[in-house]
């Protein structure tokens, strides 16, 4: 039994590596030729952008556009009820995000920003995807799995289908790389698996989707600041809209340990590491540097620390947020307008499909 699991383990490490190493290829052929690269990225709208979303996409997807990529964000609506019961406060956390995403660098003549529930042809393409995959596959994916059990809800046919769903987010603009963590990989398999099948199945003069692939990113897991995975749920999260004094009172609340001296060792003091970690993100030093420097002042100075750094971080993107705040209606515009472009994108992407199908008629 001990072999069968090693055996696992190292297929499951090959594959990554194969990944990481394919993911700095295409990294390598992107910045000598942005313009040939299509990505697609999104969130859903299940609450505010935090300093985790910053640092583990956001800045990333800031960049790619920088580069001269083609770049697309969906916020998914819909999948907001793969695991929830309620769409209270939607339409506020929606449009929170186009303003993060506006104050973070974004431009919206650049970066295509839609909602799934605006896109009705982009989701239909769900249905021919469906059929090009197993049961057996669906109950595989690790990621529904895991919200399946952190929902504590029964299987919905929506959260079993979601990943689908989402090679219907990636394929319908032809995306040809998608920016994610390892965890999100096997979503992207998945698309490839998908793009493929249909080319197969459906063969005509030129293939309709290409196979996209995974850019992974090097930014480590970010803790939240009580040392578990940064989420909005568990309220260890520094949001990006938050004032100075909201984000002073949450890291003053943030645990520590009882030693006074401060080091950074995430395995055996994962809350004071979680701290160090946030700190070294946002002055750009190393989280070991910081704890030299503070030493046995004490955890609090470590917070004051901490505080002071991630005000001075995120000053300007509140500032810049809060101008754009003043015209809400602009804000609205730009998904109206981002919304229109990724439908007449689908439309042309749903007919090539029918075509292939052999379902115009």
């Amino acid at each position: 039994m001990q072999g069968e699991v090693t055996a696992a383990g190292n297929e499951i490490s090959d594959s990554f590596r194969a990944a990481k190493h394919r993911s700095d290829q295409v990294l390598a052929e992107l910045d000598k030729n942005p313009s040939r690269y299509t990505m697609l990225t999104g969130d859903r709208p299940t609450g505010r952008l935090h300093l985790g979303h910053y640092f583990g996409s956001i800045r990333e997807r800031v960049q790619m556009q920088n580069r001269g990529v083609h770049t697309n964000i969906v916020i998914a609506d819909y999948q907001v009820i793969t695991d929830r019961d309620t769409t209270e406060h939607i339409r506020d956390n929606v449009l929170n995000l186009v303003l993060d995403y506006l104050a973070a660098g974004i431009d919206p003549r650049k970066t295509m920003i839609f909602t799934h529930s605006s896109t009705p042809a982009e989701n239909q393409l769900l249905l021919p995807f469906l059929s090009l995959v197993t049961e057996a596959e669906l109950h595989r994916n690790p990621t529904v799995k895991a919200e399946m059990e952190a929902s504590g809800h029964a299987l919905t046919g929506l959260l079993l289908t979601y990943p689908v769903h989402q090679a219907c987010d990636i394929l319908f603009c032809k995306a040809n790389v998608v920016p994610i963590g390892k965890d999100n990989l096997p979503h992207v398999e998945l698309t490839r698996t998908i793009a493929r099948r249909f080319d197969e199945r459906y063969p005509g003069q030129a293939p309709v989707f290409p196979e996209p692939d995974a850019i992974l990113s090097d930014t480590p897991e970010i803790p939240g600041l009580d040392g578990r995975k940064m989420s909005k749920s568990y309220g260890n999260s520094i949001m990006l809209g938050a004032t100075a004094e909201e984000t002073a009172k949450l890291i003053r609340k943030s645990p520590t340990d009882s030693e006074r001296r401060i080091t950074f060792d995430p395995v055996n003091r994962p809350q004071v590491s979680a701290l160090l970690t946030t700190a070294g993100l946002v002055t750009d030093r190393k989280p070991e540097d910081i704890a030299e420097e503070i030493g046995d002042a004490g955890s609090g100075a470590l917070k004051a620390y901490v505080t002071k750094s991630v005000n001075e971080f995120l000053a300007p993107h509140r500032e810049r947020r809060a101008e754009l705040a003043k015209d809400m209606d602009t804000v609205r515009d730009i998904l109206v307008e981002g919304n229109k472009r990724a439908n007449q994108i689908a439309e042309e992407t749903l007919d090539q499909v029918r075509s292939a199908m052999g379902m115009r008629y």
